[in-house]
């Protein structure tokens, strides 16, 4: 059995939900979305997308990366980690898959590591 040519193309819808750190004015949406424009690669270049990713952000603090190409849901953890790092946010805000294809931006639950240290 001979594979077929061209199989339909498969879509790839995945969001990241900033939502929690953006309530407290610590996240900006905007410079969020334009660091993946610039950074995500297709054919090992990256910042050219062209029609094969589309980035959109909604009004409800969530970035929709939608692609017609195989695409990895852990090459946008690593983005959205390598983006927390260079704006010194990553040792307050982790990045939790809360569903298949869904990340959320949490806080880290400080509080309680706070209570630990006071009982010693």
């Amino acid at each position: 059995m001979a594979p077929s040519a061209k199989t339909a193309a498969t879509k790839h819808k995945f969001v990241i939900d900033y939502s929690r750190p953006a309530a407290d004015g610590v996240f900006d949406g905007a410079d969020f979305e334009k660091f993946l424009h610039d950074r995500i690669k297709v054919e090992n270049k990256a910042g050219q997308l062209g029609d094969n990713v589309k980035i959109t952000r909604d009004a409800s603090n969530r970035i929709t990366v939608t692609t017609s190409i195989p695409f990895s849901k852990r090459y946008l953890k690593y983005l959205t980690k390598k983006f927390l790092k260079k704006n010194t946010l990553r040792d307050w805000i982790r990045v939790v898959a809360s569903a298949k294809d869904v990340y959320q931006l949490r806080f880290y639950n400080i509080a309680r590591d706070g209570e630990e240290e006071e009982e010693e």
